[in-house]
């Protein structure tokens, strides 16, 4: 739930993040094919019970470790709905409408890493300052910076991160005549992701009929982007992503990528990308840790074993949410009470447990295990040990006000005029920049 964030500000500190010492990234697992609300969640209204709602955007677990049911039964007066939103960039217009109009929302909304600085620095007053309401520190220093205005009001609880690993099908790299340890081949590729890209040019060389080196290009730049201490903008709000080195670099990854043979040029969370995965199709995905969860899932019993994870060239972290309780909501103060129980460490090593989600709360990193059917399914790879590596050297990033439809205007449309129109790398920028002026008023 993709990537994956910010108050005006949000600071990684390189500081904070070292204090990682196990676990996993979860809540994020994004956008899936339609953009419709999946009104999926546990509980109805009725009985004289007070009905929570909370709106989400794609996988973040809860239902899917039980959460709601457990709330339930230890509030036997609560039902919970869910109603999910499958698509970021559906979700989150369609909740700033409803939180401007005051009518509408949720009594819990979750929020996007990519969204959470729009939310601080525009939508501030339309949600319960939490951190009124919580002892902060529970969650990493920086994640509840993210989500803190000027004047230190919280507007959002941190449920999840997202370091990064690279997920590759053991069974395609043998058949391909490549590395299949996971220590080796992450020292193939160690520090540079043109590393990665040989590696790739390899398996092509010998690839099994039918099957790419990786998902798309656009998954590679947002990998790269992942661990770039410069993004979009800079850590005073500016826009600098014209001349920013991580968007250039990461760019740079992706068009290798995009103008070889290597990619299966398949839209991430699309029915595609879904069948993809269950058939087999691509040998490598960038993944944070909670796509294990979304991959376990679509590549059904097929993937058991042949799944491996294996460290990423370079530390990154990619998605992320909050979830937060808009003033307008019918039931605040059962809205807040859930949001903290939601979000405590007890309950987030729960969503580790079942969807690789790797949580903001450090006092659970110690008590973190992924379910051994999970661990069995990924050939006993050291899942924890890999993704809390990666969070302790995640650098220092800077989100802004119109972060996420940015990066949608470069993976988008950039890189998919390149990847499957067979547009020119400068063509593809040009299309990018193009929009991005549009988005930002230029």
């Amino acid at each position: 739930m993709r990537t994956s964030t910010r108050g005006s500000r949000r600071l990684v500190t390189l500081a904070v993040v070292a204090t990682l010492t196990t676990g996993l990234l979860a809540g994020c697992a994004d956008d899936s094919d339609d953009g419709e609300p999946n009104n999926g969640g546990g509980g109805g209204g009725g009985g004289g019970k007070t009905e929570l709602t909370i709106g989400t955007f794609g996988v973040f677990g809860y239902k899917q470790a039980g959460l709601y049911d457990e709330y339930m039964k230890l509030h036997p007066d609560v039902s919970i709905k869910e109603n999910v939103t499958t698509k970021t960039d559906v979700y989150w217009p369609k909740t700033i409408t409803r939180l401007q109009a005051g009518s509408g929302v949720d009594d819990i909304q979750a929020i996007e890493i990519g969204n959470v600085a729009e939310a601080v620095q525009t939508q501030a007053d339309k949600f319960v300052d939490l951190g009124k309401e919580v002892d902060k520190s529970q969650w990493l220093d920086w994640k509840n910076a993210q989500a803190t205005t000027k004047d230190g009001k919280q507007i959002g609880l941190g449920t999840d991160i997202g370091p990064m690993a690279i997920c590759y099908r053991k069974d395609l790299f043998q058949k391909a005549g490549l590395e299949t340890d996971r220590t080796k081949l992450a020292a193939q590729w160690a520090g540079d992701w043109s590393k990665f890209v040989a590696v790739g040019k390899d398996y092509m060389k010998k690839a099994p009929s039918g099957t790419k080196f990786v998902d798309s290009a656009s998954s590679v730049y947002n990998a790269v982007l992942g661990g770039a201490s410069e993004r979009y903008y800079d850590k005073d709000g500016n826009p600098i992503w014209e001349k920013s080195t991580g968007v250039k670099d990461a760019w740079d990854s992706a068009m290798q990528v995009a103008t070889s043979d290597m990619s299966a040029k398949l839209k991430q969370f699309e029915k595609p990308w879904d069948q993809a995965l269950a058939n087999a199709t691509f040998a490598t995905v960038a993944c944070p840790a909670w796509m294990i969860g979304y991959i376990q899932e679509k590549s059904g019993e097929s993937g058991k074993g042949n799944w491996d994870v294996a460290a990423a060239p370079t530390a990154a972290n990619w998605g992320g949410a909050f979830i937060g309780v808009p003033v307008a909501g019918k039931h605040q103060k059962e809205a807040i009470a859930l949001a903290k129980w939601l979000t405590a460490p007890e309950q987030q090593a729960k969503v580790f447990a079942k969807q690789a989600s790797f949580p903001s709360a450090p006092s659970a990193y110690a008590t973190l295990k992924p379910q051994p059917a999970t661990v069995e399914f990924f050939s006993n790879a050291p899942i924890t040990e890999i993704y809390a590596a990666s969070a302790k050297t995640i650098p220092v990033q800077y989100f802004g006000l119109k972060d996420q439809p940015i990066g949608t205007a470069i993976a988008d449309i950039g890189i998919l005029q390149v990847e499957q129109k067979g547009k020119s790398p400068e063509q593809g920028w040009d299309a990018a920049k193009n929009e991005i002026k549009d988005v930002l008023g230029q």
